[in-house]
């Protein structure tokens, strides 16, 4: 059973950084699409970002391209989310979640994960 935990959330200022983790017990990472998700109050849960099981391809929604970076280091089962410039429409709790079918082409969507992690909130506010 994989299990994930996430960490690195927290309150920072708008235009502040933040460096989230994704990291795996139970089994190794490489073999699963990530995805990282959040979701605000009352909304929905969206997808941010994914990264394909060896890494060489990523996605991002179109709110945090060019802000956000989505990378993988399979040696140590870890999966990161470096968060820049960051805006108060930011704040959510942010999820980590794994995908055993590897349909990267799909990997925005919820619905293709199997496992996913408690979640971590991200506040951005002055």
């Amino acid at each position: 059973q994989l299990r994930l935990v996430e960490s690195g959330g927290g309150l920072v200022q708008p235009g502040g950084s933040l460096r989230l983790s994704c990291a795996a017990s139970g089994l190794t990472l490489d073999s699963y699409v990530i995805g990282w998700f959040r979701q605000a109050p009352g909304k929905e849960r969206e997808g941010v970002s994914c990264i394909s099981s060896a890494g060489g391809s990523t996605k991002y929604a179109d709110s945090v391209k060019g802000r956000f970076t989505i990378s993988r280091d399979n040696a140590k089962n870890t999966v990161y989310l470096q968060m820049n410039s960051l805006k108060p429409e930011d704040t959510a709790v942010y999820y980590c979640a794994a995908q055993a079918s590897r349909l990267f082409s799909l990997c925005t969507l919820p619905l293709t994960y199997d496992y996913w992690g408690q979640g971590t909130q991200v506040t951005v506010s002055s």
